[in-house]
């Protein structure tokens, strides 16, 4: 699964223009056949991105444009997939000698890789720490969760050998996050997930990323669903398990989203806050401290996070390579003025604009914003189109740990919130 990373939210003007982007330079393919996927159908949308691998040339394109085109002083190049470590190492020598070749004096230059892992050896943390890479590692949960959707195209578990690569990171010196993805199978499992993070990995960055798809992810875009046809929130319909439901059968149900999120929460108050940073209650923190969100999802906008394709295609998101999303291809345009250009603007600004009134008159509206586009696509009581799927789990979260956030903050107000250090 993607990362939702920080994206820098940086006004275009003529001092700084930053964005992120996503390369995907062998697009879906993958060592794994993980259930709850959404990017390995890409392989048989119509029109979508090719299979393959991304040549030399197109690298060497992609690197050049892409620091060519952030003005700001630091560029973040992220590595996903499919599975981008089948790209092998001598490609990743390629992209370091390549950043150095194309690098602008006094820009930072950083990379991160998301990984499932099952590939790394002791040649690639050698390689990953002496390049200071920040390494995503996939992992579910213990073996019974894990193993339950993440395996490989035989069927086989996987566990064993993404345990082990986390163990060799470790050993290496490898700064990494944990993924987790929480879905149908864990949302019911919050303190089982996060006691084998802390107390198996000693996992101390935490991400969890709700599994969300819409029914017909495979053939129908974000935004290209009929809303007509949406239940509203609350009926059966728009939750997983019912035979007419809106979601696949392994997205997480949005109460236990929820419920997850608030016990998580309870025990990462009581024994972890200090020590480790979790994704969502990192940026509550920053956002009632007035800061901007940590994550896109959680930002007013979106829009400056792009995903590049093995064949050069720039689309708005990564969780929208469809042809309708497509800005472009670097063989005939430059990223900078695709990511800045008026379709990715009205993209981006699509995210609060198309906010339902329900959820402008709403108390937590400046700590959600509708959540990611993607997943609006139920309605609201009163039937109007837009609403996030996971809208009352959100809430069900926000009432609960708000309190608390703004009591941790009032303690450190005044004082910067530190970044996470990278090694």
């Amino acid at each position: 699964m993607a990362d939702e990373a920080f994206v820098p939210q940086i006004a275009h003007d003529a001092v700084a223009r930053g964005f992120h982007a996503m390369a995907k330079p062998v697009s879906s393919t993958c060592n794994l056949d993980c259930t709850y996927c959404y990017y390995l159908s890409k392989e048989t949308l119509a029109g979508g991105p090719p299979t393959g691998r991304m040549s030399d040339e197109m690298l060497e394109r992609f690197i050049q444009q892409y620091i060519a085109g952030v003005t700001g002083p630091e560029v973040v190049f992220s590595w996903q997939g499919g599975e981008p470590t089948l790209m092998g190492l001598e490609f990743f020598r390629k992209v370091i000698a390549l950043e150095k070749k194309h690098a602008k004096p006094g820009q930072k230059i950083q990379n991160d890789l998301q990984t499932n892992g099952t590939l790394l050896d002791d040649e690639w943390c050698g390689f990953l720490k002496e390049n200071r890479f920040l390494v995503g590692l996939s992992i579910d949960g213990p073996r019974e969760i894990h193993d339950y959707y993440r395996v490989t195209k035989g069927g086989k578990a996987t566990f064993d050998k993404v345990f082990a690569a986390a163990k060799r990171l470790q050993r290496h010196g490898v700064p990494f996050n944990t993924l987790t993805c929480v879905h149908r199978f864990n949302g019911r499992k919050p303190l089982d997930v996060y006691r084998f993070l802390r107390q198996e990995l000693n996992s101390t960055y935490i991400q969890f990323i709700p599994i969300v798809e819409f029914k017909n992810f495979k053939q129908v875009a974000p935004q290209k669903w009929d809303d007509r046809t949406a239940p509203r929130d609350g009926e059966p319909e728009a939750r997983p398990g019912n035979p007419n439901s809106i979601v696949t059968e392994w997205s997480v149900d949005p109460e236990d989203w929820g419920y997850f999120l608030s016990r998580v929460f309870d025990r990462w108050l009581d024994r972890d806050l200090g020590k480790v940073m979790v994704n969502h209650f990192e940026t509550l923190v920053a956002q009632h401290m007035g800061m901007p969100s940590q994550m896109c999802v959680y930002s007013q906008n979106c829009g400056r996070a792009v995903a590049v394709e093995n064949d050069g295609g720039v689309y708005s998101c990564d969780h929208y390579v469809y042809p309708e999303y497509r800005l472009g291809n670097l063989k005939t345009g430059q990223l900078g003025d695709m990511v800045f250009s008026p379709a990715q603007n009205q993209f981006g600004a699509a995210k609060s604009e198309t906010l339902p009134q329900y959820c402008r008159q709403c108390a937590f509206l400046r700590d959600c914003w509708g959540e990611c586009p993607k997943n609006r696509f139920i309605r609201t009581p009163d039937g109007e189109p837009g609403l996030n799927y996971l809208c009352r789990g959100f809430k069900q979260f926000f009432a609960h740990a708000i309190p608390e956030i703004e009591r941790i903050v009032g303690k450190i107000q005044g004082q910067p919130i530190k970044p996470r250090p990278r090694m």
